[in-house]
């Protein structure tokens, strides 16, 4: 599945919404400043293992417990 990476001014959002282009995104969330994807969920996790260590639970941990749920969206947890 691929998912995008959205940050915002106060947060970093995960989402398995898809859009056309970032500017959907933009106007979704006021406060957007930028975004990566769509990437596949592989690649998501990669990514942010490599970039945001601080990341707890861990990336994988993560994007699995988007893919599972049945909202579109989470926020990612840090330590």
């Amino acid at each position: 599945m691929e998912l995008h990476i959205i940050y915002t001014e106060t947060e970093m959002l995960l989402s398995k919404e898809r859009f056309g282009s970032w500017r959907e995104i933009q106007d979704q969330y006021a406060d957007f400043k930028a975004s990566l994807g769509p990437w596949e969920h592989e690649a998501i996790v990669e990514y942010l293992a490599s970039e945001y260590s601080g990341l707890v639970p861990s990336a994988a941990s993560q994007v699995e417990t988007l893919l599972g749920a049945k909202v579109p969206t989470c926020v990612l947890t840090f330590q």
